[in-house]
């Protein structure tokens, strides 16, 4: 199976994207993956916050394929444990789809659209991190848990 991060604008900040980069190529040496970006929405300097994730919202759900696996990333979404997350991303990796979509979205979050399509909301921490840091950590955590599915020695626990 495929697995796809959806992810809104650029990623600005060099550090973090010569490591997003580096944690990609990683991931793609276990299975198929893409980062697929959505431009960011223009003129929002006098735009409702609601107005904004609405249009973001028809952008990342236009992103998507009738039978994506649609999870995104969202600080109320369920927590696991790396361990854990490695079982559930099998059981995934077995339902009839062929391609799994981590999103993150823009800095006011998703829009009620996207909530609704989702199949999962999964939470990286109770702790709020920029949209650019979101990144690059879940690219980690799916990185290792990738490494603790295929047997490697990444991860020590």
């Amino acid at each position: 199976m495929k697995i796809a991060l959806l992810q809104t604008g650029k990623t600005t900040e060099n550090n973090i994207a010569k490591a997003i980069d580096n944690y990609s190529g990683r991931v793609r040496k276990h299975t198929p993956f893409e980062i697929i970006t959505i431009k960011d929405i223009k003129y929002t300097r006098n735009m409702p916050v609601q107005e904004q994730k609405i249009k973001e919202g028809e952008k990342i759900i236009n992103s998507f394929n009738n039978d994506d696996y649609v999870v995104i990333l969202d600080e109320k979404g369920s927590e696991f444990r790396t361990v854990e997350f490695a079982e559930w991303l099998i059981k995934v990796f077995m339902l009839p789809r062929k391609r799994i979509v981590f999103v993150t979205g823009g800095p006011w979050g998703f829009s009620d659209e996207v909530y609704k399509r989702a199949d999962i909301k999964i939470s990286l921490s109770r702790m709020t991190f920029s949209h650019q840091m979101v990144r690059l950590l879940f690219l980690e955590q799916l990185y290792r848990v990738l490494t603790i599915i295929n047997g490697d020695p990444y991860h020590h626990e």
